[in-house]
């Protein structure tokens, strides 16, 4: 680091503390860099020159390069100061755009105009990719202005894994405490998402639910407070909680909320933003290298707010 550490923040409450807290760390440390692969898409690159001019980060342009300039021109985007990498196909675009975060090039690998599984294949690629060990998994951080809960959500995963099993719940987990931590919160609460609060032998999600509380009291799953199975109204209003005598350290309270599968966190996501007007942020979690993963139907705030917590993300990590 070239200035001061973060090493210890405040909880971030809502999304415009996210990117206040990001243009904070660039102007004290610098701009992260950010590589993005298959870059010709309007609202990425909206986002990203909102993000470049708020002096947040550099970024660097992988792909088409006559299709990235006729996109840049069209919303009247200057690229005379920016590295455009010039890539034949999009396999290209996102094998260079990973190794250059791999190499140290860059702190951020974004994903633009392009199948999540080609990218994918690069960052899990063996000798150059982003592999940590990990499961990947998809983070989304939303605050919900309508609902004024006065704090900022977490919802996993309902992006990336399908059908997870409890082996990969419990990483799905680790990786959202991962992201709960890097915004301030020591001790985030879990809650793990089914229909019902009790546990039935009959659905799985309970079961699951119940063995990944019971983890999470043994300290098996750490820096978290986690319970499960808990419904979504108790998991987040206390009266709801009260109502059905819930006793829970969590009900009511949650800061995170762990879905069964990728239909209901996405359709969960995407009603938050078309009914709820939440204002989101989305990350992969469990590479090396924090990765921007947002829908091809997402606008430019949410690419945005994403490529934000990215950059409070990469700069927090180490210390987490």
């Amino acid at each position: 680091m070239n200035g001061v550490d973060f090493k210890n923040i405040e909880p971030l409450r809502d999304m415009r503390a996210v990117l206040d807290l990001a243009q904070l760390i660039a102007q004290v440390n610098g701009p992260k860099r950010v590589a993005v692969a298959a870059a010709a898409d309007s609202h990425v690159l909206e986002a990203v020159n909102e993000a470049r001019a708020d002096g947040m980060i550099v970024p660097i342009l992988y792909g088409n390069l006559s299709d990235i300039e006729k996109v840049a021109q069209t919303i009247g985007m200057d690229l005379s100061s920016i590295e455009v990498v010039d890539c034949p196909t999009l396999e290209q675009a996102a094998e260079q755009a990973v190794q250059a975060v791999s190499s140290g090039k860059a702190d951020i690998l974004m994903k633009g105009q392009l199948d999540t599984s080609i990218i994918l294949r690069a960052v899990l690629n063996k000798d150059w990719g982003l592999r940590s060990g990990k499961q990947l998994s998809h983070v989304l951080v939303f605050d919900a202005p309508l609902a004024d809960y006065g704090r900022l959500f977490m919802m996993t995963d309902g992006a990336m894994n399908i059908e997870p099993d409890l082996k990969a719940k419990i990483a799905i987990v680790e990786n959202a405490v991962t992201v709960a931590h890097c915004i301030g919160l020591e001790r985030p609460k879990v809650a793990m998402l089914a229909a019902v609060e009790v546990v039935n032998p009959d659905m799985s999600t309970a079961v699951d639910d119940a063995i990944i509380s019971k983890m999470g009291d043994r300290g098996q799953i750490k820096g978290a407070i986690i319970d499960g199975p808990l419904a979504l109204d108790n998991a987040v209003s206390l009266e709801s909680a009260k109502i059905k005598k819930i006793e829970s350290p969590v009900a009511g309270q949650a800061d995170i909320l762990v879905v069964d599968n990728i239909d209901v966190g996405n359709v969960f996501y995407k009603t938050l933003v078309y009914f709820a007007k939440a204002r989101v942020a989305g990350v992969i979690m469990g590479a090396s290298r924090p990765f921007v993963l947002t829908s091809r139907a997402d606008d430019e705030a949410t690419k945005y707010n994403s490529i934000a917590l990215a950059c409070v993300l990469a700069e927090r990590m180490p210390y987490v």
